[in-house]
């Protein structure tokens, strides 16, 4: 007998189930991407020069960015669903281009193809849940949802990257062709996402755009508008969106560019990098998985904010430890960016005004995380041509707990300024009240713990 749906103030209704297990099964094998460990060794055994190698990730970083503008627009124009469906069909022809060419062409149509496909789905994926949790009256559940997806698609790394070495004896193009077969396999959890009426209300925009030739520019623009007005208006937005810079720049510059050179710069063999990496990835998937370990003591903004710290303070600890220390420090620092990122990404997500392009200000969100990724990737450049890696963890560390004391700084200014209007009008504080509706949804409140259903 079929259990009966249950909604607000119960368990997942049967949709929700759906939806949160289809999340799940798109996010583990759509960023499963088998190459990523071999994938320097792979071009070079093609031919390419390291300046051609890292010539084509300048550009894949430069072209994430630029794809990140339109992509929001059109997941906002032709629905979270379609848009992920064709981000999947982009990534798994992404994943076959260095198959049927493995040259330097090949190469970069692949990475501007992998660029492209994580661009339509960036935000598009975040957007999907929370609307299709919201409209099942289910949105408390989003939380834990997001935070598993993430642990998961972290755990499968870390079971698939170790296979990939004898994978490759047995067919060199291996990882390749696996990542193809993976994101085919998100494509068939797209397909199979159900249609939300709330959520996929932008199909019907789509539909009369087309009926129209001539006027659906004018609707890219009118969303990028709303967007970026929606942005200038909220100012808890805006706020929001910036304080999530530290965790998305420090995690991406400690974990991608900086990993190497602190392991062997404290004297740790690259034969230990992999299960470094390895108890990294644990860690962050556990905190991915967790984030209602956190207390209701704090505010999700509070969190953040502290995880950043904690993160800085780790990078500053790695200039003075010797090899255990730093990869304590390393495994510290990934178990905090394994919390930090699915309660940054619910307090975007709450901040959010109704009726808004959602997608569309998730991707400008990422974009203002990227540009200042790609600007610290400069800077980290140079600090390491040089021979300053311990300058650089420590300046890092100043610039967050800088950036993070102007935050709250701002926050409580406006907090007071409109607690006063508020006073004088006989109402309640307005910024009072908009920290309320994230308070409400705090890690560890019984709004942000994510129920068993």
């Amino acid at each position: 007998m079929r259990r009966p749906a249950t909604g607000a103030g119960g368990g997942l209704t049967d949709t929700a189930r759906r939806i949160i297990r289809l999340n799940y099964g798109f996010q583990l094998l759509f960023n499963l991407l088998w190459w990523m460990p071999v994938f320097y060794a792979y071009q070079k055994t093609a031919g390419l020069t390291d300046a051609e190698i890292f010539g084509i990730q300048s550009i894949y970083y430069v072209a994430f960015c630029l794809f990140e503008i339109p992509t929001g627009l059109i997941a906002d124009r032709i629905g979270t669903r379609n848009c992920l469906r064709a981000g999947a069909v982009v990534m798994t022809a992404a994943n076959l281009a260095p198959v049927l060419s493995d040259s330097y062409t090949g190469f970069l149509l692949h990475f501007l193809a992998i660029a492209a496909g994580r661009s339509l789905t960036s935000g598009a994926a975040s957007a999907y849940l929370y609307d299709g949790l919201r409209a099942e009256k289910c949105d408390e559940h989003y939380l834990k949802a997001e935070g598993t997806a993430r642990a998961l698609g972290l755990a499968a790394k870390v079971v698939c990257w170790p296979l990939v070495g004898p994978l490759m004896a047995l067919a060199h193009p291996a990882p390749y062709l696996l990542s193809a077969v993976s994101a085919a396999g998100s494509l068939a959890c797209a397909v199979a996402l159900p249609r939300l009426a709330g959520a996929d209300r932008d199909s019907g925009k789509a539909a009369a755009d087309r009926s129209d030739g001539g006027r659906r520019g004018g609707a890219f623009l009118r969303d990028a508008g709303a967007a970026l007005r929606c942005v200038a208006s909220s100012r808890w937005l805006a706020l929001v969106m910036v304080q999530g810079v530290a965790v998305f720049t420090l995690s991406r510059i400690c974990q991608v560019n900086l990993f190497q050179p602190i392991l062997l710069d404290h004297g740790i063999a690259e034969a230990s990098h992999g299960g470094v990496l390895a108890a990294m990835t644990v860690a962050e998937a556990v905190g991915s998985a967790r984030p209602q370990w956190l207390s209701r003591r704090l505010t999700p903004v509070a969190w953040v904010s502290l995880l950043s710290l904690v993160l800085a303070g780790s990078l500053a600890g790695m200039a003075f430890g010797g090899p255990w220390s730093v990869v304590a420090l390393l495994c510290l620092f990934a178990a905090a960016t394994g919390f930090a990122y699915p309660v940054q990404r619910k307090l975007v997500n709450d901040a959010v005004p109704a009726h808004a392009p959602r997608a569309t200000l998730l991707s400008v969100e990422s974009i203002v995380d990227r540009a200042v990724c790609a600007l610290a990737a400069v800077a980290v450049g140079a600090y390491v041509s040089a021979g300053h890696l311990d300058a650089l963890l420590l300046h890092s560390a100043l610039a967050t707990a800088l950036l993070l004391g102007v935050f709250h700084l701002v926050l409580h200014t406006a907090a007071v300024r409109r607690g006063r209007e508020g006073a004088a009008s006989g109402s309640l504080p307005a910024a009072r009240g908009t920290q309320d509706e994230a308070v409400r949804a705090a890690p560890g409140t019984e709004s942000g713990r994510g129920r068993r259903g």
